[in-house]
């Protein structure tokens, strides 16, 4: 093989190698960009969730404080 034709493969082979790698940075920034959105919506997802669970808590609250007056009058009935 002569000079010519080593460096002619050198160079196709720095070629390949740079297209391999920009192909693998651009599909790593799709890979990334589509993290961040499902990081978001998770985050959108948590935060619905968070209220939910303090919605829940304010009726369970209620309904606690609404027993408990229940078996009080209960038991001033027992009591009478």
């Amino acid at each position: 093989m002569s000079p010519v034709e080593q460096e002619n493969d050198s160079l196709s082979s720095l070629e390949d190698r740079i297209q391999r790698a920009v192909q693998l940075v651009s599909r790593l920034r799709q890979e990334r960009e589509a993290a961040v959105q499902e990081a978001a919506e998770a985050k959108r997802a948590a935060a619905l969730l968070a209220d939910e669970v303090k919605t829940l808590q304010a009726e369970r609250k209620q309904v606690r404080s609404r027993i408990e007056k229940l078996l009080g009058q209960i038991d001033q009935l027992s009591a009478s």
